[in-house]
């Protein structure tokens, strides 16, 4: 089985393909469809901006398509960077960008108020328009430089405390097996799991 994942973001497409193929499923990302335009993710929340891409593309391509949108929650930042995860540091800033801003938001704030979350909300659509919802979170600690050279994001800032390491000191087994986006993942393949009976 082939699913289509509307992300053209590599690291992210790597997690997911990885967990799928242990199922026997084929993850294809949108680098296979050049023609199609980004579709604007725009929403208030991640699940909004899950549908939003999900749907487009399942309608645009007629392939039952999987999306999400993820990101990083800080208590001490009100829940920010949250929706604005990729785009914290500004329109275009990378991921070095995002941690240095996250850094100096963040400086001066005492240990036990660096408490934070990963979140994913996954959104998995048909291209008739029904879509269904799968949600991961895990709760970590903001440290106060970056460590590891594995993952993508935010990682190397975000501390595992049963782990004692960043999400970029894991190796990716580990990371799949404990992250947001594997949490929502193993959802949607036990949805794929009963719905194939």
């Amino acid at each position: 089985m082939e699913l289509l994942v509307a992300t053209r973001n590599a690291g992210k497409l790597k997690e997911i393909k990885r967990l799928f193929s242990e199922v026997g499923i084929e993850a294809v990302g949108l680098e296979n469809f050049p023609e199609l335009a980004d579709v604007e993710e725009d929403g208030a929340t991640f699940a909004v901006n899950a549908e939003k891409k999900a749907r487009t593309i399942a309608a645009q391509t007629g392939r039952v398509t999987l999306a999400d949108d993820s990101g990083l929650e800080v208590e001490a930042l009100g829940g920010a960077p949250g929706v604005f995860s990729a785009r914290f540091a500004g329109a275009g800033a990378g991921d070095a960008d995002n941690n240095r801003k996250l850094l100096i938001e963040l400086a001066g704030v005492p240990e036990e108020k660096r408490r934070a979350a990963f979140r994913c909300v996954m959104a998995y659509c048909t291209p008739q328009g029904a879509c269904r919802f799968f949600e991961g979170t895990l709760p970590g600690r903001i440290i106060h430089e970056p460590r590891g050279g594995h993952g993508f994001g935010y990682d190397p800032l975000f501390l595992i405390p049963e782990y004692g390491k960043t999400l970029a000191e894991l190796p990716l087994d580990v990371k799949n097996r404990i992250s947001h986006r594997g949490q929502a993942l193993r959802k949607v393949l036990a949805y794929l799991r009963k719905e194939s009976g």
